[in-house]
């Protein structure tokens, strides 16, 4: 579903950060990528988010080369293909939490019958992960670990192929984080999701079926 092939990444102040990484990600893996702090693997998640461009290498999506989309087409592509959760919720203070969830349907042009269709799949996925109980809450009213479920369902509602997870349990406790690595997992096994999640979590890594590790720019198991 997704391939990295030769991906390097440089910076002035850090240097040579990716140097030719490989990564071959089928349909449904669920994939812990470990690292030490500065080891590239923000870098690497935002490069295969279309968020950041590697210097060197090739990105291949689905069996399309993504590498060479404007700007416009990366953004209709992440928005419709891929799901992102971050350490920090980034859940806007002023919209309500079901309205956080909704957000990412108005990036695009949908009908009303597929908007409601969204709607009732927004339900269902609050439903299934505990949170219909604040949908009309602002941020600053809920929990962390309350905060994190809404980001997994905001990330989730636009059925995307592959969810990203940048240390989503980074902020958290171990009681919430453990939760979360749950639904994570959950989410990949019920859905078919494919998952790639950085983390510093031994546990976390622990519930993916693959683990690697970034060491000295590569990918290695």
């Amino acid at each position: 579903m997704l391939l990295l092939e030769k991906i390097s990444k440089s910076f002035d102040q850090r240097g040579l950060v990716l140097d030719g990484l490989n990564l071959n990600v089928a349909e449904g893996d669920s994939i812990a990528v470990t690292g030490p702090s500065g080891s590239g693997k923000t870098t690497l998640m935002n490069i295969i988010g279309l968020l950041d461009y590697p210097d060197a290498g090739n990105i291949t999506f689905r069996g399309n080369s993504i590498l060479s989309l404007t700007p416009e087409e990366s953004a209709r592509h992440r928005n419709k293909n891929i799901g992102f959760i971050f350490q920090d919720h980034l859940l806007l203070p002023h919209l309500t939490v079901k309205e956080n969830i909704m957000l990412p349907l108005f990036a695009s042009k949908i009908s009303g019958s597929e908007y409601d269709e969204k709607v009732t799949y927004a339900n269902n996925l609050m439903a299934r992960i505990g949170i219909t109980g604040i949908a009309d809450k602002y941020p600053f009213r809920i929990s962390g670990g309350e905060a994190q479920r809404v980001t997994l369902v905001r990330a989730l509602i636009n059925k995307p192929f592959l969810l990203l997870a940048d240390e989503p349990t980074g902020s958290l406790d171990a009681n919430n984080a453990d939760l979360l690595g749950n639904l994570l997992t959950e989410m990949n096994r019920e859905y078919g999701i494919t998952l790639i999640a950085v983390t510093h979590s031994a546990d976390l890594a622990s519930k993916m079926k693959l683990h690697l590790k970034l060491e000295k720019g590569k990918l290695v198991k």
